[in-house]
């Protein structure tokens, strides 16, 4: 019979994998919630390209099906209608963005890796949203900079979900500040890292765990004392924080 000890450090072990999506301390919880409240709403294509990308070797990458649930309604409860996204991958969150906008909404996303986006453009075209999508190839910190030397843009973003290179997700926020309106909400994912932000400096982390963790924390300290956002980190996937731009 195991020890609360042993209880405790399979706990540990098992968070620590890189790609467990869910932060909740049971598996059988956060089972319930996928069986319960989001597989049986999941749109169609949303379920197949879930099911298509579990099978790239890097799924890890893909945003959870319980987070894209969450994006969806919020996208439509703040009523967006032209978004960014920074990290596409095959396109899940994209698609739950996509599908949430009205047919005249517009999503400029932004990836290093086209080959993966296409892995998954079958099915945003086949889901009807595909003219949605301005998708760009390459590093997204130039774009940005291209965006902001026209002022036009300023302020001309409903919504920005940030899923990428977590060592630049400060260089993204001081770029994406000026893009997003005011009343205006920007997503940063990945905000709880794998449960790590809280692990002892002697955790055994794995190195790409441990490496990206300082990013992480970085950004949640200097999103807490960003006096031009109101924020809430959310237990949600692998966590996520909304900044709503008040000024």
């Amino acid at each position: 019979m195991a020890t609360n000890g042993e209880d405790n450090q399979n706990q540990v072990s098992r968070h620590q994998e890189v790609g467990h999506k869910s932060l909740l301390q049971s598996d059988a919880l956060y089972q319930y919630i996928l069986e319960t409240s989001v597989y049986p709403k999941e749109p169609e294509p949303m379920k197949e390209l879930r099911e298509v990308t579990a099978k790239h070797p890097w799924n890890i990458m893909t945003t959870s099906a319980d987070e894209g649930q969450f994006l969806n309604m919020l996208l439509k409860l703040i009523n967006a209608k032209n978004t960014m996204e920074i990290g596409v991958y095959t396109g899940y969150s994209l698609l739950a963005t996509a599908l949430a906008l009205p047919d005249d909404g517009k999503i400029l996303a932004m990836d290093i890796n086209r080959e993966n986006y296409e892995l998954g453009l079958p099915v945003i075209e086949k889901a009807g949203v595909a003219h949605k999508i301005d998708f760009r190839e390459g590093p997204a910190l130039p774009l940005l900079d291209h965006l902001i030397a026209d002022e036009k843009n300023h302020g001309s973003y409903d919504f920005i979900f940030v899923d990428a290179d977590k060592d630049n997700y400060i260089n993204y926020h001081k770029r994406l500040i000026d893009l997003v309106k005011v009343g205006g909400v920007i997503g940063y994912d990945n905000t709880l890292w794998n449960g790590s932000v809280v692990a002892p400096p002697d955790a055994p982390l794995r190195k790409y765990v441990r490496y990206y963790r300082d990013f992480v924390l970085e950004l949640n300290k200097a999103l807490a004392a960003d006096p031009r956002i109101e924020i809430c980190m959310l237990p949600v996937g692998d966590g996520i924080t909304l900044c709503r731009r008040i000024k």
